[in-house]
């Protein structure tokens, strides 16, 4: 995570307003512990069977920590996913007694079930494709044209890591001397719904980058991405990144 919660938190504002703070719940709309852990694994260009552990571990703490000063709700399996991660960091550091038998990688302890659900999610997508009774049996609501004239391989869903480093990105450009102006008055994660529905409306799509263009605020910035979250959580927006060139899309419903 390149930006600290001191950076955040730095310039004095509460994602929530001083009166209420606001709670994203994630709650099955966006990926669950083992998700976090692929997804830092890619990042970090190393094979699943070799994990660096007490790196992951730091980074996967660091991205629960960060959600939680975000005031982004997750679920218990995300702490119980820390805990098996400290556990085996531990384990890892301990000295191997001479004469004892060689243990099993620590490891294993984590790299087996993230291997079945990787199986289980491959096939559970390819199953969402298929149309299992037939066309005439039940009919679907149809997807949006997320990119014309684009090939389907090089379109992709993202989900909220993903979202999160976009938004890092986002956060970097933001001076860290640049405080909030504290005379002015705050827009709630609400009214930001409101708004970024009535711009999607009119243009049906945006890069997740425009969003931000017109906020120059951290504060601004934080409650334009908890609206967007909360948006996906609705239903009200799709979300698609054109993988040759990085650009992720926010496409109205």
């Amino acid at each position: 995570m390149s930006v600290t919660m001191d950076q955040i938190k730095g310039d004095g504002f509460d994602p929530g307003g001083d009166e209420e703070r606001y709670r994203v719940k994630l709650e099955n709309i966006f990926e669950g512990p083992m998700d976090l852990l692929v997804h830092l694994i890619k990042k970090a260009e190393v094979d699943i069977y070799d994990i660096p552990i007490s790196r992951i571990t730091e980074q996967y703490l660091a991205y629960l920590e960060w959600m939680k000063q975000m005031n982004i709700d997750f679920a218990g399996d995300f702490v119980l996913m820390a805990s098996t991660l400290t556990h085996i960091k531990s384990r890892m550091l301990l000295p191997t007694q001479l004469g004892e038998p060689e243990e099993e990688d620590p490891r294993l302890e984590i790299t087996r079930p993230l291997l079945e659900y990787l199986r289980i999610k491959s096939a559970a997508e390819q199953l969402a494709e298929r149309n299992l009774l037939g066309d005439s049996t039940f009919t679907r609501k149809p997807e949006p044209d997320l990119f014309k004239d684009v090939a389907d391989d090089q379109v992709i869903r993202i989900g909220l890591f993903e979202l999160i480093d976009a938004f890092q990105n986002i956060l970097d450009k933001v001076s860290s001397d640049h405080r909030v102006d504290l005379t002015r008055d705050r827009v709630s994660v609400q009214q930001r719904i409101r708004e970024l529905t009535e711009i999607l409306e009119e243009k049906a799509s945006m890069t997740f980058d425009e969003l931000f263009t017109e906020h120059r605020e951290r504060a601004d910035i934080i409650v334009t991405f908890l609206a967007i979250l909360e948006m996906a959580k609705l239903g009200l927006v799709h979300i698609a990144q054109h993988v040759p060139t990085g650009i992720i899309r926010i496409f109205f419903q």
